[in-house]
């Protein structure tokens, strides 16, 4: 089984880029992020004829969590409780045996902004959320945009960067509390010591200068991540793909036996 997420930046902008993505990695369960979008105006059709079932939590031109999967998931979860003004930001469902949630967390804007302890708040509102239905013994799979760096390993600039958005002693202790309560980050298990990043500012060719932020995971609970043999951070889909403009995101996907 391979499983994927994938901040796309705006469905309506990048359905193609999804399709040819959808052909060429052929993944099983994928959890997207920002669709951008409501619920009325999502491709389901488009995408059941790619060989997709679509699970969708939209929202009109902002947020928005969708997913999709080979075989038809059964959803457990639209919204994270309590933290509804924040948006359409959670999706959970199950598929198969595997507990699968998508989630866009807030951005936060700087530190100072009255979004940043908003976006702190429903950290602990996820933290919660997840403690209380998820089961590390079983299964499960908690993936998105997290828009945070757990490690200084995971910025291309720590030393400038360190104590600015995304690099707060504050975000770090709560996705260190996924951790505690039995979620592992895939990408870091496989892949310890390698710098490697899903996000690029479309601006100032960052991309091409390697100048990123890993912001984007797949955690896995033990019993998950015992199936994992791979995991990749697919810098092919975050360059043009036949004339179509990429996400600022890159996709991350992992391969369940």
């Amino acid at each position: 089984m391979r499983i994927a997420t994938w901040n796309i930046n705006g469905l309506r902008a990048r359905l193609d880029l999804l399709l040819l993505w959808l052909r060429d990695r052929k993944p099983d369960v994928v959890g997207l992020q920002e669709l951008k979008l409501e619920d009325g105006k999502f491709p389901s059709e488009t995408l059941l004829a790619a060989g997709y079932h679509a699970l969708v939590h939209g929202q009109k031109s902002w947020n928005g969590v969708a997913i999709l999967s080979r075989e038809p998931a059964v959803a457990t979860q639209v919204g994270l409780p309590g933290q509804e003004a924040a948006g359409a930001r959670l999706l959970g469902a199950r598929v198969g045996d595997l507990h699968f949630t998508t989630v866009y967390c807030p951005n936060g804007k700087y530190v100072g902004h009255p979004d940043f302890p908003m976006k702190l708040a429903w950290y602990d509102a996820l933290v919660a959320h997840m403690a209380a239905t998820t089961n590390p013994a079983e299964p499960a799979i908690l993936c998105g945009d997290f828009n945070l760096v757990p490690e200084a390993i995971d910025s291309y600039d720590e030393a400038s960067l360190r104590g600015s958005i995304f690099h707060t002693d504050e975000e770090r202790a709560r996705f260190a509390r996924f951790a505690q309560m039995g979620f592992v980050d895939v990408f870091r298990k496989l892949r310890p010591a390698e710098q490697a990043f899903s996000w690029w500012d479309y601006r100032a060719g960052a991309f091409h200068k390697r100048q990123g932020l890993r912001i984007d995971f797949l955690l896995a609970t033990p019993p998950a991540l015992s199936r994992c043999g791979f995991v990749e951070i697919d810098r092919e889909f975050r360059k043009k793909q036949d004339g179509l403009t990429p996400s600022d995101h890159a996709p991350v996907f992992a391969d369940l036996t």
